[in-house]
């Protein structure tokens, strides 16, 4: 107990049926751990930092009853090495990470009758785990009959369950379990999705798993100039999918985008254009993925002049514009750059409103040949914004504007990334040598001189 071990033992006498290290520093369970022990009958490694677990760790151990791993650092565990020990009545791995049990997990456990894997990483269970169980084969099979078949003990309790269509089968197969398989905490909880934390397993019904279907209200939009606008796409799958949405076949930022549940099983994702101009016209697509495959909907939309009865946003109005007296009833926005590195740059900008504190801007933001920009809302108050994943040696240009309103000559700014390693860095990194070459440089002499001037029996030979 508590000992400073960090392998096991050798020369452990070959009679030994039982052997208990615990809060030691054990890492791991190599192959052949015990094999001059073949009488052991219980082997407990309790509270160690056992991580991993070879596949012949438990070889020669035919008479092994009883293993107890709690509290160790094992992720995965090599459920084959079980072969090596039919008698095992007694498997303790509570307190670990495992994260999956594959199908085949328990099927070299054919004498088990308390298994513990409570207080795991464990998300998502194939009911198949259990139907391939030994034990659990025979109390079907004694079912209805006279025949008697021993209770086994299993503690599940204390995981992470993702309740969605995954976890049906094993739902159904905790609601159905019985003796002679006793779970010891009954009451097992799901952790997600949000809707479903904290509710037990016997209170929610999983449906089956079901392929993305897409959707939108409207697939064709016509817009005037300058207005925001929103697309929207509604996604049912099971389990929950992966949402994103693409023009012209690439892939759009997710800043522009918020999803979120509607339902159980629906998600509304939108798509936010800000200030739409005719460059933002074309074709759209939303899409969803989950394990079982993916969808989309495509939404066109055309950016016109003008709809009817409406007033674009860069038309002049009667009277003083909002933004101030700028020039044709659009504010101006003056920009810089305050800093650049090779994959972003940190924008500056003022403008001439008449309650700047109120004013929405607009950031237009894509390669310089490109037709169309990325764009992004920035609220009241703010007048800086970064930017840090940009493509190195590439040409960019990068507009800001006041909400609703195009960016006109003026607010925009042309700049170029540097490369992997940029110029800027070269020349830093160029003028560090040269800083320690001429301080090697000077100090030899100066050292050499300082020796000499000495003038003390062995300077020179030091």
């Amino acid at each position: 107990m508590s000992a400073l071990l960090t392998k096991i033992p050798e020369n452990i006498p070959q009679d030994i049926r039982k052997i208990r290290i615990e809060n030691s520093h054990l890492t791991e369970l190599p192959r052949g751990s015990f094999s001059n022990v073949s009488a052991l009958e219980y082997l407990w490694l309790n509270f160690n930092n056992i991580t991993v677990m070879h596949l012949k760790s438990l070889e020669d151990l035919q008479a092994l009853k009883e293993l107890r791993l709690q509290g160790n650092k094992l992720s995965s565990v090599p459920w084959t090495a079980f072969q090596d020990t039919p008698a095992l009545k007694i498997l303790d791995l509570k307190h670990n990470r495992l994260d999956v049990l594959p199908e085949h997990a328990l099927r070299f456990l054919p004498n088990l009758t308390y298994l513990d894997l409570s207080s795991n990483q464990l998300t998502v269970i194939s009911r198949d785990v259990f139907s391939s169980w030994p034990v659990y084969q025979r109390s079907q099979r004694a079912e209805g009959s006279m025949a008697h078949t021993a209770n086994a003990v299993l503690a599940l309790h204390g995981n992470p369950w993702i309740c969605d269509c995954r976890l049906r089968g094993f739902v159904q197969f905790i609601k159905s379990i019985g003796p002679p398989i006793i779970l010891m905490n009954s009451y097992l909880t799901c952790s997600s999705p949000k809707f479903r934390e904290g509710k037990f397993f016997h209170e929610v019904e999983l449906n089956s798993c079901m392929k993305p279907l897409t959707s939108a209200l409207e697939t064709n939009l016509t817009v005037p100039v300058g207005l925001n606008v929103t697309l929207t796409c509604y996604v049912q799958a099971s389990p929950s999918p992966t949402v994103w949405w693409t023009y012209a076949h690439k892939l759009l930022r997710a800043f522009n985008v918020s999803t979120e549940p509607v339902g159980e099983e629906t998600l509304r994702s939108e798509l936010h254009i800000a200030a739409a101009r005719p460059m933002d016209a074309g074709s759209y697509s939303c899409w969803a993925a989950n394990f079982l495959g993916n969808a989309s909907v495509g939404i066109a939309l055309r950016v016109g002049e003008q709809a009817l009865g409406a007033v674009p946003a860069t038309t002049a109005t009667a009277g003083p514009a909002p933004g101030g007296g700028a020039e044709g009833g659009t504010a101006h926005v003056e920009v810089r750059i305050a800093k650049q590195t090779v994959y972003g740059i940190t924008l500056e900008w003022r403008a001439a409103a008449a309650e700047p504190g109120d004013t929405w801007y607009t950031l237009h933001l894509g390669r310089y040949d490109a037709a169309r920009k990325d764009t992004v809302s920035v609220g009241p108050g703010v007048h800086t914004y970064s930017v840090g994943d940009l493509l190195p040696a590439t040409k960019y240009e990068v507009c800001v504007a006041v909400r609703d309103q195009a960016p006109r000559k003026g607010q925009c700014v042309v700049f170029v990334t540097g490369s992997d390693v940029s110029q800027l860095e070269q020349r830093e990194k160029l003028i560090h040598i040269v800083v320690i070459i001429c301080a090697m440089v000077l100090a030899v002499p100066a050292g050499m001189y300082a020796c000499t001037a000495e003038a003390r029996p062995g300077c020179v030979a030091r």
